[in-house]
């Protein structure tokens, strides 16, 4: 491309060009002809069961995962302590739910967190929408420039099942999007460690490429046969197989650009659900280096699902030396010592928090980090078990994205919790007007 007469290489001819053998991040004068500046980057962390809530009279009132005071004049309570360090990168949120999950089952809401759905029941199933880093990623095309346009990752993997999915990420039309939970596999999604040749990987595609033109052409074929019922059925699996007909597009187009090179000494890709530490950590290291490299601007990561019993995951506080697994801690979370434990328990998860900001903040980019150009929004979607109002929320990161940190905001039941989606989607540099059942903006997490 010509600018003003000169010669400019965009980042994608850069990394064909060089075949580099490290990680390439973004660089100002490789950012093509209208350059505004770094990417910026959206993130979200989960985690099910809620929070640590005892009254303020309680032994334990300093387990209460809610700082006390408001405003800038807050303090930190045990579970938020690892923030501290991270005060003016953050912003704590209390009183905010999506108004029609509060009616739902508690182990119903994980699968609403980024989208605001009621999860009713239709014609074809328990309707979902489309999450917040989807919309972004695809509907405002934010996806577009990078090698993948989101990632989901979580501590199970697949897309486990309606109301206890594996994933935060659901497709426009209410899909869930498969999560990945081995690191070795993000790893190799990521930055390659396959042996197998371009060309190989060019004629895998285009087979996959002619099966699904194949299995498009017979679906037309029956969906004249079918009822108004089983049309909508086969409708919403062919939407399915249209976005991994996109996919594999998507992929083709980026065979000829070699993947970004980075040390994965200090990873633990060999990480899995008997190691949970490790598991975690690498995860928020890949996330870090996925923003890193601009292989992806959108992650989704699920720390547990809402499976209870069945999740992988549940088992994650036991192996760690707590008294009981994730749900049992949050049962037990409103009476006496089980309160610390679950505070206790509240007070790891920060921990991750805490690191992956960290990680973020150490990686230079433009005049700042990459963390000023990323916004983390950490949460789950129940206060307490089986409570779906009075979501804790971090907000973090984004500096750059015009977020003012360094306050607790406390909002009422008639603010919905998407409103703070109209307002991170602006972060991002789009229009936005609405999100699910958003109201307006949230401007006061702005500075």
């Amino acid at each position: 491309m010509k600018i003003l007469g000169k010669s400019m290489m965009n980042r994608r001819a850069m990394l064909k060009a060089s075949g580099i053998c490290m990680a390439l991040p973004w660089m100002e004068s490789l950012a093509g002809s209208a350059p505004s500046g770094p990417p910026r980057r959206f993130c979200s962390i989960y985690f099910p069961y809620g929070v640590s809530l005892p009254g303020k009279d309680s032994e334990f009132a300093d387990w209460n995962w809610f700082p006390k005071g408001e405003g800038r004049d807050f303090t930190f309570n045990k579970s938020l302590e690892p923030l501290e360090p991270w005060r003016d990168q953050v912003t704590v949120l209390g009183g905010l739910s999506h108004p029609k999950v509060r009616r739902i089952g508690g182990h119903d809401s994980g699968d609403t967190f980024l989208t605001g759905e009621e999860m009713s029941l239709g014609a074809t199933g328990l309707k979902n929408s489309i999450s917040l880093d989807q919309f972004m990623a695809h509907t405002h095309r934010l996806g577009s420039e990078t090698r993948f346009s989101s990632l989901a990752l979580s501590s199970d993997g697949g897309t486990g099942m309606p109301t206890r999915a594996n994933t935060l990420s659901f497709s426009n039309t209410g899909q869930p999007i498969p999560s990945f939970n081995r690191p070795a596999l993000v790893f190799e999604r990521l930055f390659g460690l396959s042996g197998e040749s371009v060309d190989a990987q060019r004629k895998g595609l285009t087979r996959t490429g002619s099966h699904l033109d194949l299995l498009l052409d017979d679906a037309k074929s029956l969906h004249r046969k079918l009822g108004k019922t089983d049309q909508d059925k086969l409708d919403q699996y062919l939407t399915s197989v249209r976005e991994i007909e996109q996919d594999v597009e998507r992929s083709a187009q980026w065979l000829d650009v070699p993947r970004p090179k980075v040390n994965a000494e200090s990873l633990s890709l060999d990480a899995d659900n008997e190691t949970p530490e490790k598991l975690i950590y690498t995860m928020l290291d890949l996330i870090a280096l996925a923003f890193q490299t601009d292989s992806t601007r959108f992650v989704t990561y699920q720390l547990a699902s809402m499976h209870g019993a069945i999740s992988i995951a549940n088992k994650f506080p036991s192996l760690l030396g707590f008294p009981k697994d994730a749900h049992g801690l949050a049962h037990g979370a409103g009476k006496g010592l089980g309160a610390e434990n679950k505070g206790k328990w509240d007070l790891y998860q920060t921990k991750c928090l805490a690191y992956l900001i960290g990680r973020l903040s150490e990686m230079k980019e433009g005049n700042g980090s990459v963390l000023d150009n990323s916004c983390i929004l950490y949460g789950s979607s129940n206060s307490k078990t089986h409570n779906n109002n009075n979501y804790p929320l971090v907000l973090a990161g984004g500096k750059n994205m015009g977020y003012g940190h360094g306050q607790y905001l406390k909002f009422g039941s008639d603010i919905p919790f998407a409103n703070l989606f109209v307002t991170i989607q602006k972060s991002l540099g789009v229009k936005a007007d609405s999100f699910a059942d958003s109201t307006g903006e949230m401007k006061e997490v702005l500075a």
